[in-house]
């Protein structure tokens, strides 16, 4: 709980994230006076000693590995009979919460990241751990700079085969996990380089490769279709980056990268070639020898053969094209039924919360606490003040927060995630963090825990996520506010 004291020692502030497993607080650290993070398990597995001999390993592996792209253990624990861990304390956000925000990133910015995260899992590699979780979720980006690889809870040690200590369990997240992973078989380096794989083509191409309804969807596509070609779906992408994600992402682990030191030499050789420098390093792509056109023998007049079937072709087409236009009413609609006249798909909008707004009221709510509601943390919040009714004591008619797209924009999605849900929102926009915000530009919906508002409306810079009805809560959470072009 928020305010309790561990071993102490360490005070919890704040939960900033909760998973199957544990759930973990910022704390302060009494002693040397610093924020630290506290990864608390949860009293359901106190008594699962399993499950606690699986938080103890984590602590205890973790506590090997000394690097400036993995968290660091500070600290282990138990404290009524609960397991806890200490870990240093990362200012930022996840990878995940730049890849929904941003992505697809800039190819030397998705390197860079990728490069960090290959190098943090080499030097566990080299120290016996492998991962096996290997997921955006689960690296940290610091605002002063730098990936770090944390949650090493289903990591395992290296046995002299190579493999692990334990085979049959499926471990992992769906959309990261590799084929030989899916099948329950055993995992080692080549697991981490597959699922490290997947995070790079996320970055670069904005979603990951495989989609389903559920773990055992994804996990089967991981096993038997072909991963996409990144230039397929992003053609800027160079040549030699796409190889080393096709590489990386072989169904058979023996066709990947012989280890992840191998893997981040690649990556290296990567931005070299981008920067231009390390010409020794980048692949040549040699063409064909072109074939020379033969001669008619001298005398010998040429077929005109192929001129006429060419001719034949093309009226046959122009046909084709006629019946296509004269049904749909233009070759722009023809476009459309048959592509989509190339498309583009939605793009993350970066969003900065800036205020509350309350216009009938003090004009602002927590103001110092909107920034929270775009930070890419589920665990902080911009809250409403406290109200006693769900029409705001009969005070005002709703009150919202201000948000920012740095630029004029017109979106398309917003989503509001909440732990309050069943209050009412709507959403408005205008040209000024001051208003007018008169005209909705989306329906009124109910809040669930995470809600898609559909934008229509011209383009802009400011957005508000307006308040109507509390429902049952006397105070309202917005989490996060994500949206999309």
């Amino acid at each position: 709980m928020v305010g309790e004291l561990i071993a102490e020692r360490y005070e919890l502030e704040e939960l900033v994230g909760t998973g199957g497993m544990s759930s973990v607080y910022r704390a302060h650290d009494q002693l040397l006076e610093r924020h630290v993070a506290l990864k608390v398990l949860h009293e359901q597995f106190t008594s699962d000693g399993d499950h606690v001999e699986r938080f103890r390993r984590e602590a205890r592996s973790v506590a090997q590995l000394s690097h400036p792209n993995i968290v660091t253990v500070i600290d282990r624990g138990e404290q009524d009979g609960r397991q806890f861990i200490v870990f240093e304390y990362v200012e930022g956000e996840n990878l995940k919460a730049l890849i929904e925000r941003e992505a697809p990133l800039p190819e030397r910015e998705a390197v860079e990241l990728a490069l960090q995260i290959a190098r943090a899992l080499a030097f566990a590699h080299e120290q016996g751990l492998v991962h096996r979780d290997v997921k955006p979720q689960n690296v940290l980006l610091a605002e002063a700079g730098g990936a770090k690889v944390t949650d090493f809870g289903i990591a395992r040690s290296l046995d002299v085969h190579g493999g692990l200590t334990q085979t049959g369990t499926v471990m992992g997240t769906s959309d990261y996990i590799a084929p030989e992973q899916a099948r329950g078989g055993k995992a080692d380096v080549k697991t981490d380089i597959y699922s490290l794989g997947v995070v790079l083509y996320e970055l670069l191409v904005g979603e990951v490769p495989f989609r389903g309804d559920n773990f055992v969807a994804v996990a089967m596509r991981h096993i038997n279709e072909p991963v996409p070609s990144v230039r397929e779906r992003r053609p800027d992408v160079s040549p030699r980056l796409d190889a080393a994600v096709r590489r990386a992402l072989a169904k058979d682990p023996r066709d990947r990268f012989e280890s992840m030191d191998a893997f981040a030499t690649e990556l290296q050789g990567c931005l070299g070639a981008a920067d231009g420098s390390g010409a020794e390093e980048q692949t040549v792509v040699v063409s064909p020898p072109r074939r020379r056109r033969q001669r008619a023998p001298s005398g010998e007049r040429p077929s005109i053969w192929p001129l006429i079937l060419l001719l034949a072709g093309l009226a046959v087409l122009a046909g084709i094209f006629a019946a296509v236009f004269a049904f749909t009413g233009s070759p722009t609609k023809f476009i459309e039924k048959v592509g989509g006249g190339g498309g583009g798909g939605s793009h993350p909008v970066r969003l900065t919360g800036l205020s509350g707004f309350d216009p009938d009221g003090t004009g602002g709510e927590h103001d110092d606490t909107a920034k929270l509601a775009t930070d890419g943390l589920q665990g902080t919040y911009w809250r409403t003040e406290q109200y006693s009714g769900s029409n705001f004591g009969g005070l005002k008619p709703g009150v919202g927060l201000l948000l920012d797209a740095c630029s004029a924009k017109k979106l398309s999605k917003l989503t509001v995630t909440t732990d309050t849900p069943g209050f009412t929102a709507q959403i408005k926009a205008g040209s000024s963090p001051s208003g007018p915000f008169t005209t909705p530009v989306s329906g009124s919906l109910p809040a669930s825990q995470t809600t898609t508002f559909s934008i229509h409306g011209s383009a802009a810079q400011y957005y508000v996520v307006w308040i109507t009805n509390l429902g049952s809560n006397s105070a309202v959470h917005v989490n996060e506010v994500t949206a999309k072009s």
